[in-house]
């Protein structure tokens, strides 16, 4: 077997572990999901969900992963066992299945960056009956989303066949920092904006009945978007850190990463509801998987200088999409790497072709979207992370603790509080969190979905 490729630099590990976080999970899913929770309430409860579940997960999900020097497949069969291969076998289709709808919508938001260098936002809602919903709508699916969805993809696919140092690191390294540069600045120019008080009240003064009301629609979705923004459950936390060194302190890596990508998921919410609030949108939460592009848009033609703000804000999520794209698809070539024996840019192709061929649907409805979104994020994820929490603080605890220390020393008491940490309480809210979340998919398949079956076939 070849020599494993290694990161060239810490720095390049961190902008990719945070820009596979900081992606579409944090600038799309965050602002809708957050909508729908209540605002204020959700945020609350997903920074809760993110200190108390998400830092130790990250934890298990890295020492898994340096330990075997694998893939989510072979890594989990090393350190566990044999029968544990076929558990490493679904954060592999948890990430093939996300990537499929990712890219699609990576093609979205290059569509509406462009319609912002073709003209201003207002013109473009005109020529839709003044209505951006009926715009997104016509945007979102048929030949264009397909031919976008095409050219996404390929750059995905181009990007990590290049390799770890000459593919993946080199894009975080530009992509990254962008990213946060742009949405300071759309932060600060928000800001300015007239009438976007009534934004970050919303956003920023939780209620806290809101939280008791509502707490079993908002536990499994703060857990799910937790895991989703921290790319935890989908296999690339374990093949990132396989790619680390044994002096590195998995601790300090593990806060640094968490706290970007907080940190950037919060920024969003700073420019997005204020925008919406300035543009006289007061209803967050109400469109779904297009809201950020309903209500942005409708924002960009209500506000000054929106055209060439719109560009590069949306601009700036489709470069983020493509950060969070390249790290998915990084997960299941080295897949095909380790357990086939493929050469990487064979693997690159070939992965990436597939998985651009169960996305196509979604060009098509956007209830296919619906159909891998919600099953990928209230199931997978949340049973991917269940498992390895099981693996790492019931079955191997000892190991995981030896694997942390290197880099750090001994940890002590610590390494036990952490090993307690997984193996109770977060074990509890991962069982409760995948019971309501599969009880909410049930709900969809046998709702909208059924009825969507019975007007199509």
């Amino acid at each position: 077997m070849a020599q494993r490729e290694t990161w060239a630099t810490r720095t390049g590990f961190i902008l990719a572990a945070v820009g596979s976080a900081v992606g579409l999970g944090n600038i799309w899913r965050f602002p809708f999901v957050t909508g729908e929770g209540g605002g204020a309430a959700f945020l609350l409860v997903y920074l809760l969900f993110v200190a108390l579940i998400g830092f130790p997960a990250i934890l298990a999900e890295f020492v898994v992963g340096r330990r075997t020097d694998r893939n989510p497949v072979g890594a989990l069969k090393a350190y566990g066992g044999g029968a544990w291969k076929y558990v490493g076998g679904i954060f592999i289709a948890t990430g093939f299945i996300i990537l499929s709808y990712y890219s699609v919508i990576g093609g979205w938001f290059i569509r509406y960056a462009i319609e912002g260098f073709r003209g201003d936002y207002a013109s473009h809602i005109a020529a839709y009956e003044g209505d951006p919903e009926i715009m997104f709508g016509a945007l979102s699916t048929g030949l264009d989303a397909f031919i976008l969805h095409t050219v996404f993809m390929a750059i995905t696919v181009g990007i990590v066949a290049l390799g770890i140092r000459q593919g993946i690191e080199l894009a975080v390294k530009v992509m990254v920092p962008a990213i946060i540069l742009l949405l300071v600045g759309l932060a600060i120019w928000a800001f300015t904006l007239p009438e976007s008080g009534g934004g970050y009240e919303y956003y920023l003064s939780p209620d806290f009945s809101v939280i008791a009301a509502n707490w079993a629609e908002l536990l499994p979705a703060a857990a799910g978007q937790a895991f989703f923004t921290l790319s935890l459950g989908m296999g690339v936390m374990i093949t990132y850190a396989s790619y680390l060194g044994e002096d590195r302190n998995l601790t300090r890596d593990g806060i640094t990463i968490i706290g970007f990508d907080t940190g950037i998921a919060f920024l969003t919410g700073l420019v997005v509801f204020p925008i919406m609030w300035a543009g006289a949108l007061t209803e967050p939460g109400s469109g779904g998987p297009g809201e950020i592009f309903v209500a942005m848009t409708q924002a960009f033609a209500d506000v000054s200088g929106g055209q060439f703000l719109g560009l590069i804000f949306f601009a700036t999520v489709a470069i983020a999409a493509i950060s969070s794209a390249i790290s998915l698809l990084e997960v299941v070539t080295s897949y095909a790497i380790d357990e086939i024996g493929i050469e990487r840019w064979k693997a690159a192709i070939g992965m990436g072709g597939v998985i651009y061929l169960l996305g196509v649907p979604v060009t098509y409805d956007l209830i296919f979207l619906d159909l891998l979104d919600y099953f990928a994020d209230a199931i997978l994820l949340v049973f991917g992370a269940l498992m390895l929490t099981i693996l790492v603080g019931w079955i191997a605890p000892q190991a995981a603790v030896d694997e942390l220390e290197k880099g750090i020393g001994n940890l002590g008491t610590l390494g036990q509080v952490w090993i307690w940490a997984l193996r109770i309480p977060i074990v509890i809210v991962l069982i409760i969190s995948l019971y309501l979340g599969v009880v909410e998919y049930v709900d969809f398949l046998t709702g909208d979905f059924a009825g969507w079956l019975d007007e199509n076939l």
